[in-house]
Formats: C-alpha cells, structure tokens, sequence
C-alpha cells in the first residue's frame, strides 16, 4: 500500500496527527484513517481524510492502492453527511498534485458546499485547476494506467 514515498516523518504534522500528538480534534477515525478539519477552510464544510501510514502525495499511489482511496473517499462522504450537508452532488473531493501540496502526506480534500467557494477556492479546487484533481480521476488513473498521472 502507496510503499512508493512511504516513509513515516517526525517533521510531518500528519503524522503527528494520526499520532496524537498534537491537540487536533480527530472527527473521525478507524484503523487505517483518520478525519480532521481543514486549519484554513475554503467552504462552509473542509475537511482532511488522511492515512494514518505515512504516503507522500498522490503521484505516489500505485494501482494496488484503489481499495484504500475508495475508503478515503468513504470516509470524506460519511464526515459530509455526518454534518448534514444536504446535497452531496455539489461536493468537491480530491488530492492536491504536487508540487502544490502545502503538507507532504496524502490527503483527501472533502469541500461542501463547492457552489458557494470563493474565487480563491475555486482556483485551488475547483474543477479548472491545475492544481487538484478529483478523487474520481485519481481512481480512474489508478485502475487504467497503475499510477496518477
């Protein structure tokens, strides 16, 4: 599982998330993931699913990863509904390419609702950038081709 650019970092504050070392309120969690807010909001609802194994970034996902960022995306769904966002057709979901990643662990981007983003959201998330791409593109690339292009 994402063995290419896993290597745990004492430096990394996803990992001391997932490590409980800092005061980060843990919204959802399970042996594998683990769900936060996002420090700098871009939507009324931003929230962080991270793996608890350190992963660098998403180009580093091979094709034998696809179970693991379906339940990442699982869990982004689930913190969504968790906190009755009604309408889970205007969700943003996806990964930051790098270099655009402001924390060098995977992590999944679960915005709601993605109508009402600023321009300056819209430019870090939405569906023109060329800085993030969609959970679904991702899982495409993994099952085609073996790795995020």
């Amino acid at each position: 599982m994402g063995t290419q650019g896993a290597s745990r970092s004492e430096d990394c504050a996803f990992c001391q998330i997932a490590n409980n070392q800092t005061d980060a309120e843990i919204l959802l969690s399970d042996g594998e993931l683990l769900c936060f807010r996002d420090i700098k909001p871009s939507a009324t609802h931003h929230y962080l699913v991270v793996p608890r194994a350190h992963i660098n970034n998403c180009k580093t996902l091979q094709g034998n990863d696809v179970p693991l960022v379906e339940r990442m995306e699982k869990m982004g769904r689930s913190i969504l509904e968790k906190n009755k966002v009604s309408n889970l057709n205007d969700v943003r979901m996806g990964f930051h390419v790098p270099p655009f990643s402001s924390v060098p662990h995977l992590h999944l981007h679960a915005l709601a609702p993605a109508s009402t983003m600023n321009f300056k959201a819209q430019l870090r998330y939405g569906p023109q950038s060329h800085w993030f791409i969609p959970v679904d593109k991702v899982l495409s690339q993994l099952k085609t081709r073996g790795k995020v292009k």
